[in-house]
């Protein structure tokens, strides 16, 4: 299974983006997704979780901004990003953690999406 990123781009300070993650392949189970950001020289940072049950949890930089959610019969899951900063600026990554396709089941990172916001 693979991960697809996609829905980055350019945007102004306050405006919202929508990031999408979708599998290569029909999940037919999994534990937990995840978006991670990354900027240059610095660890990458955990974003936001959502969980098979829909458990639901944010890093404290983007609670009450962004939102997660899936779709599981579209095999995507989302991050919807409102009133943008322009400290969001990072590269961002999905993360799903035991994606199972058939009987096959792993951990996956997919490729990242870059989010620019300027001032």
């Amino acid at each position: 299974v693979q991960l697809q990123a996609s829905g980055g781009g350019l945007v102004q300070a306050g405006e919202s983006l929508r990031l999408s993650c979708t599998a290569s392949r029909r999940i037919v189970r999994w534990s937990n997704m995840d978006w991670y950001r990354q900027t240059p020289g610095n660890q990458r940072e955990w974003v936001a979780k959502i969980t098979s049950a829909g458990a639901i949890s944010y890093s404290d930089s983007v609670k009450g901004r962004f939102t997660i959610s899936r779709d599981d019969a579209a095999n995507t899951m989302y991050l919807q990003m409102s009133s943008l900063k322009r400290e969001d600026t990072a590269v961002y990554y999905c993360y799903g953690i035991g994606l199972c396709s058939g009987s096959v089941c792993s951990n996956v990172w997919g490729q990242g999406t870059l989010v620019t916001v300027s001032s």
